[in-house]
């Protein structure tokens, strides 16, 4: 069934048309352990006037009401959405790791030479751990058995192409479906709402850009049918047009990306173990907000 909606960029409808270019799967957030130092940790946590100064036991890490306020206001810049409960404590133990890494840094004296800039500091200190990181030998088998575990961020996903007509003013449920009806029945959109156009889609984005409920309803949606769906934020029109299948990922084509992602990953882990021990030696002490 063709849409009902036009596609010519002329017609007043089409002025908001968005065309939205193919988008790569991120890996979940904060899923990898190398994530816990530099690359976040020094996007979150690298500015000397956020990062509190050692407590008066050099012993004692306070983790403060202004870690926390930080951490919610550049989480929320960059997805667009508070920090769950589960989230706010990975950022929490990014910094305690970075923090350990400081101190640590500054006990062995890698500031020296140095303007003592924290994330400096932190780098170095992280890179005298890297120094003992030793990779244990890794054969096709147990190479196999990682990418099977770890398939989800190799296999390609399931995309949609849809339009979403987007109505200016009263966007009701009830005003929703009466439009919806109004395209399935042949009557050609007007300047009362704008297109815009999505291609290639992933699930995982649908859901973090209009909810899971939305994701689940455009799935299961007829192809070149209208549809009043509700997304997390408001009811949208939407036209669902195609769908192209997964694809499982090949180890054979990937093994040398699969090799450096093991690589990576085995790194990060014994990396975040070497932290961990050196911070037995701290007392970490959580401070709720006044």
């Amino acid at each position: 069934m063709s849409t009902p909606y036009p596609t010519d960029r002329s017609h007043p409808a089409a002025k908001l048309t968005a065309p939205v270019p193919r988008q790569w799967r991120a890996p979940r957030w904060a899923r990898e352990p190398l994530l816990h130092f530099v690359a976040v940790g020094a996007l979150l946590f690298a500015a000397d006037h956020f990062l509190r100064e050692p407590a008066d036991d050099p012993h004692t890490i306070v983790v403060g009401p202004d870690v926390d306020r930080q951490a919610v206001e550049i989480f929320e810049q960059s997805r667009g959405r508070k920090p769950e409960k589960r989230e706010l404590a990975a950022l929490h133990r990014i910094w305690i790791d970075n923090e350990v890494l400081y101190r640590e840094g500054l006990a062995m004296q890698v500031d020296k030479g140095d303007d003592a800039i924290r994330e400096r500091v932190i780098f170095k200190a992280l890179s005298v751990i890297d120094a003992n990181v030793k990779l244990p030998a890794v054969d096709d088998h147990e190479l196999r058995r990682w990418f099977e575990q770890h398939r989800d961020k190799y296999d390609e996903p399931a995309r949609f192409d849809f339009q979403e007509a987007v109505l200016s003013g009263d966007s009701s449920e009830a005003a929703v479906r009466a439009f919806v009806d109004e395209l399935n029945n042949g009557t050609p959109g007007d300047a009362r709402a704008g297109l815009r156009v999505f291609h290639g889609r992933p699930h995982a984005n649908l859901v973090q850009s209009y909810g899971a409920d939305f994701a689940r309803s455009l799935e299961e949606s007829t192809v070149g049918q209208w549809h009043a769906l509700r997304a997390k934020d408001a009811w949208r029109a939407v036209i669902l047009q195609s769908v192209s299948a997964p694809k499982p990922a090949d180890f054979d084509v990937l093994r040398n990306v699969v090799l450096q992602d093991w690589k990576d990953s085995v790194a990060a882990e014994q990396r975040s173990a070497a932290v961990g021990v050196l911070a037995r030696k701290y007392t970490i002490r959580f401070e709720p907000a006044p």
